[in-house]
């Protein structure tokens, strides 16, 4: 039995319906899980049956996250926002994080995952990091490395990708600001934006900041290995 994995999905602001890149649901099939595209949920009762009913969490890139949801109010670079599926993406991840149930989320998803655990965000980083940064909105095609992310040795991350310095794409105004005390940040940008963190207490929960599903699209070997290892962790369920 292929691991079953629950892939988080997207809406426009009308939220006349679900959408998800297709690169995202093709990733997981490649590295061989089966995908489950999950609508927004409310009732405790039925987040609690998808957490049961799925062997891992795929969390996506999208818009950004409702500032409320961590305590503080809209910063004015703030984009768009979509309330129900911040609560959805929250409640099913701190779920699977008490059932230790594997986690891979990518740009956004990183950002929900870190939340989840009780970390910190930017709402827009070009506004509130105070510092000189890199060109991370990149004008180049998607599965592109626009810049270089340095991972710390002997993490998750380093073993799944077998290097110490990783090329990535980069298409984000938001990123992650701390981490709470079981997570670890084991990638950052030249300019200190963190690129990926991870937990130390679950046996697999990472975010990373790029979209390595567009980097496997052009043959990205260290990217489709981050799969690869997710679902392996999935497959022990």
């Amino acid at each position: 039995m292929k691991p079953r994995i629950g892939i988080t999905t997207s809406m426009e602001v009308e939220q006349d319906y679900y959408m998800v890149a297709s690169a995202n649901v093709q990733v997981i099939k490649n590295a061989g899980g089966l995908p489950v595209l999950l609508p927004y949920m409310e009732s405790e009762e039925d987040i609690e049956e998808v957490a049961q009913s799925i062997d891992g969490l795929y969390a996506t890139g999208g818009y950004d996250i409702d500032p409320t949801l961590f305590g503080e109010e809209p910063h004015p670079n703030l984009g768009t926002i979509i309330p129900e599926r911040d609560t959805f993406e929250l409640a099913l991840m701190k779920r699977l994080l008490e059932l230790n149930k594997p986690i891979l989320g990518v740009c956004r998803g990183a950002q929900t995952l870190n939340l989840a655990a009780g970390g910190t965000m930017f709402q827009d980083i070009y506004s509130q990091a105070q510092r000189e940064l890199l060109q991370h909105q990149q004008k180049a095609p998607k599965g592109y490395g626009s810049h270089f992310v340095h991972v710390v040795e002997g993490s998750l991350l380093h073993r799944l990708t077998g290097k110490k310095k990783l090329r990535v794409n980069s298409r984000h105004h938001q990123a992650n600001r701390s981490v709470t005390k079981t997570f670890l940040i084991t990638g950052r940008a030249s300019d200190g934006i963190i690129e990926a963190v991870e937990s130390t207490t679950h046996r697999f929960a990472l975010g990373v900041q790029w979209h390595p599903e567009n980097m496997v699209t052009v043959g990205d070997e260290a990217s489709f290995n981050i799969y690869k290892g997710f679902i392996e962790a999935c497959k022990l369920n």
